[in-house]
C-alpha cells in the first residue's frame, strides 16, 4: 500500500515533468533536442542500424507474412534498447547477437542531450 507521502512526491513529480515540458515547447528547446537526436542517430548508424534489422525481419519472415505492427514490435526493443541483468542481478547492457553492437543509443548522444537540458533547466531555474 502506498503512503501518502509516497503518492504526494509522485504527483509532485508529475507536475514538475509537465511544467518542464511545457517550457520546453514555449521555448522551441523541445524542437531543437529533437532536431538534435534525429540528427546524432543518423551520424552515428543508429537509423541505418535499424532499417537493416527492419529488411532482416521482412526476409526472415516473408513480406506477406509481416505487418507493421510486427515491425514495431521486433524494432522498438532494439531501438530504445534493451536491459537484462547479469547472474548477479546487476543491469547490464544488452549486446545483439549477430552485429556484436549496443541496441542502446550511444553514450555520447545521451550525453550531449543530457547536458543540454540540464544548461535549458538552469538557464530556467524558476520552474
Amino acid at each position: 500500500m502506498m503512503s501518502t507521502y509516497n503518492i504526494s512526491k509522485m504527483n509532485k513529480d508529475a507536475q514538475m515533468r509537465a511544467t518542464i515540458n511545457q517550457k520546453l515547447i514555449e521555448t522551441g528547446e523541445r524542437e531543437r533536442l529533437k532536431e538534435l537526436l534525429r540528427a546524432k542517430l543518423i551520424e552515428c548508424g543508429w537509423k541505418d542500424q535499424l532499417k537493416a534489422h527492419c529488411k532482416d525481419v521482412i526476409k526472415e519472415k516473408g513480406l506477406e507474412h509481416v505487418t507493421v505492427d510486427d515491425l514495431v514490435a521486433e524494432i522498438t526493443p532494439k531501438g530504445r534498447g534493451s536491459w537484462g541483468t547479469d547472474r548477479l542481478g546487476r543491469k547490464r547492457n544488452e549486446v545483439d547477437v549477430k552485429t556484436k553492437t549496443s541496441t542502446l543509443v550511444p553514450d555520447s548522444v545521451k550525453k550531449e542531450l543530457l547536458q543540454r537540458i540540464r544548461t535549458f533547466l538552469a538557464q530556467h531555474a524558476s520552474l
